[in-house]
């Protein structure tokens, strides 16, 4: 007969596994974070970009060429 795990059981399994895959995998992890945080900071500039009056082209390369 197949034993059952409680909730906590469970959840120890989880959280045992996801911080193993966090070790060995550090490198990757840490890359797909950092792409998910652009992600949103993409999506936040957008929504932003949206809401904001327009500026011209000669506005921006003039900016550009102060720095």
């Amino acid at each position: 007969m197949p034993q059952t795990l409680n909730p906590d059981q469970l959840k120890e399994i989880f959280k045992s596994a996801i911080i193993e895959l966090i070790r060995d995998n550090r490198k990757e992890v840490s890359e797909f974070l950092a792409e998910i945080i652009e992600d949103v900071a993409m999506e936040q500039a957008i929504a932003e970009g949206e809401t904001t009056e327009l500026v011209s082209r000669e506005s921006i390369f003039q900016l550009l060429e102060l720095i």
